[in-house]
């Protein structure tokens, strides 16, 4: 039920999924550079599992890339 609850609340600083995919791949590169500030996109990141997902596929191919 806690799951479902926080489904349905959003919190204050949530930029919601456009904005997060829009800004997915800067965010992503300052996690890889260790200085991520968003936290707009952090805080959806924590209740959007389809944008989570996306970060972590991106940052595999950021940090994969880096290593060629």
């Amino acid at each position: 039920m806690k799951r479902f609850e926080r489904f349905l609340t959003t919190h204050p600083d949530d930029v919601g999924c456009d904005e997060t995919r829009r800004l997915l791949h800067v965010y992503a590169e300052a996690i890889v550079a260790g200085t991520p500030s968003h936290l707009g996109i952090a805080a959806h990141l924590e209740d959007c599992p389809p944008c989570a997902d996306e970060l972590e596929g991106l940052l595999a191919a950021i940090t994969e890339h880096a290593h060629d």
